[in-house]
């Protein structure tokens, strides 16, 4: 793994692959190209009743990418059930390094100052691939999810991978693809660049400082180059001030990272 980089791991996910390990204590990293893969369509992103009920009230402050390497290590945790995580510490270090050069990022769940769920993937130009998330509040994982989906929508974003179909996900409108396809819907997307909104809080909760981190319950797996970055900067503030006026000023601040849960379920409402 020394010489294996970010920039490497990025040039992996534009061919379409992605590393895991056995073990949280096991070095070892193995790059994996399943013959089916799960994915998200932005366009049919389903949200139950139930579950709209609770984005809409708000019950969790949403920040963006403000503790991501907690974000991580709660994901790595062990849970019940479930022992062993496929996060092990070269990975976590190397998306890290993503996250401090602005292109892997989490949507976080916080609540009277601890962060209480969320999730975490990597953006690159129109895909965005969702590695992990964790949840120590009821639905919180689920309600970083839907904003995850709207924030995605709002930047333009062609695709959403979840790496590995699950029941989990399935409530959602994953669906399972053939690796070909996969790869059609991936050259579709590095095609356009989308515009991941950073910054703000949105939601209720009275959460505390930035700093302030939970340990997380154990997760679960959702199953650029500076020219890009440079683009993802000059479009960001006007990306988000003319998508958030398209859900009828409901999506208020957009342009400095907040969003509602009403409007949030808006912005999918309308993609749909």
């Amino acid at each position: 793994m020394e010489t294996f980089t970010a920039r490497d791991l990025l040039a992996c996910y534009a061919r379409g692959v992605f590393p895991m390990a056995d073990a949280r204590d096991d070095a070892r990293v193995f790059l994996i190209d399943p013959e089916r893969r799960g994915v998200i369509p932005l366009d049919e992103f389903h949200v139950s009743r139930r579950l709209a009920r609770t984005v809409r009230g708000d019950p969790f402050e949403i920040r963006v990418d403000t503790a991501f390497r907690q974000v991580v290590q709660a994901c790595a945790e062990s849970g019940p059930g479930r022992t062993e995580t496929w996060i092990n510490h070269p990975i976590e270090a190397l998306y890290t390094r993503l996250h401090h050069q602005g292109v892997a990022h989490s949507v976080e769940c916080w609540e009277g100052g601890e962060l209480v769920g969320g999730l975490y993937g990597v953006s690159l130009r129109g895909a965005f691939f969702g590695e992990s998330m964790f949840s120590r509040r009821r639905d919180a994982s689920k309600v970083a999810l839907v904003h995850l989906v709207a924030r995605l929508i709002l930047g333009g974003y062609r695709l959403l991978d979840a790496q590995f179909m699950t029941d989990h996900l399935s409530q959602f409108g994953a669906v399972e693809i053939s690796r070909r396809e996969y790869h059609r819907r991936l050259d579709a997307a590095l095609k356009v660049v989308g515009v991941f909104q950073v910054g703000g809080t949105s939601g209720s909760a009275g959460g505390g400082g930035a700093g302030a981190a939970g340990s997380g319950a154990g997760g679960t797996s959702f199953g650029v180059t500076g020219a890009v970055g440079a683009a993802l900067a000059a479009a960001g503030a006007a990306a988000g001030v003319a998508l958030g006026a398209g859900v009828a000023g409901a999506a208020t601040g957009m342009g400095a990272g907040a969003l509602s849960g009403a409007a949030a379920l808006q912005v999918i409402s309308q993609a749909s």
